[in-house]
C-alpha cells in the first residue's frame, strides 16, 4: 500500500467520525451532559482496548498456532496462575470504571442547592408546569399541525417537536426539577441537559439542569404512555437571569389578569353562537383525538358522544366528567386545563353538535356553581 494512500485513509477518519456523530451520545450543552458523554466515551475506548487486545490474542494463537503448522495443543488443564491473573484484572478494570461512574451519578442526582423549581407533570397526552413561588402555570401542548401529522402539508423544520407553551428558564442558575404523573408513567427527557426522569403516578422524581447559554432544546416523552405517547414533545428556552425575569413576571400579570377577567365574565351570558364556535374550537384542540372530529369515538376504545345518554338527559354528570376526568381510563380531567367559559362552550358544542340538539346552552356560571357546590 503506497504512502499516498494510507494518507488518504488516515485523513478521512475524523471525516468518517463526523458522519456517523448522529449514532453517537449526544454531548449537550450543560456541565452534566458534557461529564455524561466524557464518560460514555472513556467507557468506550475501554472497551474497545478490550476487545481488541482480547480477540487479537485469540485470532494470534489460531493462525501461528495451528495445527497444519504443526503444532500441538498443550495437555495442561488447569493454572492457578492464569486463573488468578484473569480474576484480578478484569475486577480492578471494573473498578476503575465505577470511580468515575459514581461520581458521575452522584453528580446527576445531587438536586440540592436549587434557585428555581420546577413542578412537570405528565398526563396523556401533554405536560404541566407550575413555578414555585411564583404565580405561574401552565400546560404544553403539541403545536404541530394536524394537516403535518396527517401528510396533507409538509413536514416542518421542528415536527412533532414544537409546543404551544414552552418551559422557560433562567441561564447560569441550577433548575430542579420535579417530575410526577397524574394518570400513567412517562418520562420527560431533553437529552441536550442529560435529564431523562421517569413521571410515576404517586410518586416524585428530582432532577436538575443548569444551563450555561441562551437557546432552544427539545425533548420528548420517552415512556410508552398510549395512542399518543408520540405527540408529547418538551420544548425548553433557556433566557438570560434579566430576560427570565422580566418574562416571569409578566406571567404572573397576565394570570392575575386572565382570573380577574374570567371573575368579571362570570355574570355575563354568551349567545349559542358564541358558545358553539369557541366550543367547537376547544373539542377540535382536546378532545376529537379521542371522540373524533364526528362525536362517534372509537368503539371499544373510546365512547361516541353522539345521541348518548349522558349528553342527551344528564347535564350534572355532562359536567362533572368533563371538569373531573374519569378514573381507570383515558378521560382525563379538564378543570384545570380549561377555563370556565372553554368548558361551558365545550359542554354546550357537544350536547348540541352532531344531531344531538338539546337545546342546552351552558353558561361559566353554571361551571363555577357545580364547582363550588
Amino acid at each position: 500500500m503506497s504512502t499516498r494512500l494510507i494518507t488518504a485513509l488516515l485523513a478521512s477518519i475524523p471525516l468518517a467520525a463526523s458522519a456517523q456523530s448522529q449514532l453517537n451520545l449526544t454531548q449537550g450543552v450543560t456541565e452534566i451532559s458534557q461529564r455524561v458523554y466524557d464518560l460514555h466515551m472513556t467507557i468506550f475506548y475501554i472497551c474497545c482496548v478490550i476487545g481488541v487486545i482480547v480477540f487479537g490474542a485469540m485470532f494470534v494463537s489460531m493462525i501461528l498456532h495451528r495445527k497444519s503448522k504443526g503444532h500441538k495443543p498443550a495437555t495442561f488443564h488447569e493454572n492457578v496462575k492464569v486463573e488468578i491473573l484473569w480474576t484480578v484484572i478484569p475486577f480492578l478494570i471494573l473498578v476503575g470504571m465505577a470511580i468515575p461512574a459514581t461520581k458521575t451519578l452522584f453528580a446527576m442526582e445531587d438536586a440540592s442547592e436549587a434557585e428555581v423549581t420546577v413542578l412537570v407533570t405528565g398526563s396523556q397526552w401533554k405536560w404541566h408546569y407550575k413555578y414555585f413561588d411564583r404565580d405561574v402555570e401552565f400546560f404544553s401542548l403539541l403545536a404541530t399541525r394536524q394537516d403535518q401529522i396527517n401528510n396533507r402539508l409538509d413536514k416542518g423544520e421542528n415536527y412533532l417537536l414544537e409546543v404551544d407553551r414552552p418551559l422557560v428558564i433562567p441561564t447560569d442558575t441550577k433548575v430542579r426539577f420535579l417530575v410526577t404523573s397524574d394518570d400513567v408513567i412517562h418520562s420527560w427527557w431533553v437529552p441536550d441537559f442529560a435529564v431523562k426522569k421517569d413521571a410515576n403516578p404517586g410518586f416524585i422524581n428530582e432532577a436538575w439542569t443548569k444551563v450555561d447559554k441562551p437557546g432552544i432544546y427539545r425533548g420528548q416523552c420517552a415512556e410508552l404512555c398510549g395512542k399518543d405517547h408520540g405527540f408529547m414533545p418538551v420544548v425548553v428556552i433557556a433566557k438570560e437571569p434579566a430576560e427570565y425575569e422580566a418574562w416571569i413576571s409578566e406571567q404572573e400579570a397576565i394570570a392575575k389578569a386572565e382570573k380577574e377577567e374570567e371573575q368579571r365574565l362570570l355574570s355575563m351570558s354568551m349567545s349559542k353562537e358564541e358558545l358553539m364556535e369557541l366550543g367547537e374550537r376547544i373539542y377540535l384542540g382536546s378532545c376529537a383525538a379521542c371522540h373524533q372530529a364526528n362525536g362517534e369515538g372509537i368503539p371499544g376504545v373510546f365512547p361516541s358522544l353522539k345521541g348518548t345518554e349522558m349528553v342527551m338527559n344528564d347535564k350534572a354528570g355532562h359536567i362533572d366528567i368533563v371538569v373531573n376526568g374519569k378514573a381507570g381510563t383515558a378521560m382525563q380531567a379538564f378543570g384545570n386545563q380549561l377555563s370556565l367559559r372553554e368548558l361551558a362552550a365545550v359542554i354546550t358544542y357537544e350536547r348540541n353538535a352532531w344531531g344531538n340538539d338539546t337545546g342546552d346552552l351552558i353558561q361559566a356560571a353554571d361551571v363555577n356553581d357545580y364547582l363550588n357546590n
